[in-house]
């Protein structure tokens, strides 16, 4: 099992193996960032973010510097980011339609432009959706409308926060009050 040594001087220890993440806030409370526990507790040792939620019963540290096992840390300074984008690639718009085919609700693992490309469809939120190989083979290079197909609801863009972040982990429910969990899925999508 490999270890890495955080710092000389404060002799914390991680293993290197470890699959543990922390979400970290922005000094206003905001979310910034998922960092990985290493550089959580980094920044917590430098004393540029504090523990906002530990994870109860767990410690870290070595035998002269020890605290809590951070779950969520924040910022002790405002960073400033820019308003994010979510990236349209396959991975994104899977987890969008939750793998489920948008024309029979079965699972689905490959992409299908509504409009298809060789009629003019681009690479948008709005003409890509999840399809079964069933549906997406029968609707071949047509529309919807011509294969006799209908889709389950209308693909649009989702906001970054907080969708992209509750489909990729949601485990972390002590996130939720951070990261907004309690609104409907719907309300996290930009309006058309």
């Amino acid at each position: 099992m490999a270890y890495i040594l955080i710092s000389a001087a404060s002799d914390i220890i991680i293993k290197k193996d470890m699959k543990t993440y922390v979400l970290v806030l922005n000094a206003s409370y905001e979310f910034l960032n998922i960092a990985t526990l290493e550089r959580a507790v980094k920044l917590l040792y430098k004393g540029k973010a504090e523990i906002v939620e530990a994870v109860d019963g767990k410690e870290i540290g070595s035998p002269s510097f020890k605290f809590k096992m951070p779950s969520i840390i924040r910022m002790l300074y405002f960073i400033f980011r820019p308003h994010r984008d979510v990236a349209l690639t396959k991975k994104n718009i899977l987890l969008r339609d939750d793998h489920k085919c948008q024309y029979c609700s079965r699972e689905g693992d490959t992409i299908d432009h509504i409009v298809p490309k060789s009629r003019g469809g681009e690479d948008t939120w709005e003409n890509c959706v999840c399809s079964c190989i069933n549906c997406n083979t029968r609707k071949n290079n047509r529309t919807p409308e011509e294969a006799n197909m209908k889709l389950l609801k209308k693909p649009r863009k989702p906001v970054y926060i907080p969708w992209i972040l509750i489909k990729r982990d949601a485990s972390k429910v002590g996130w939720a009050k951070y990261l907004f969990w309690n609104i409907n899925i719907e309300e996290a999508v930009e309006p058309a």
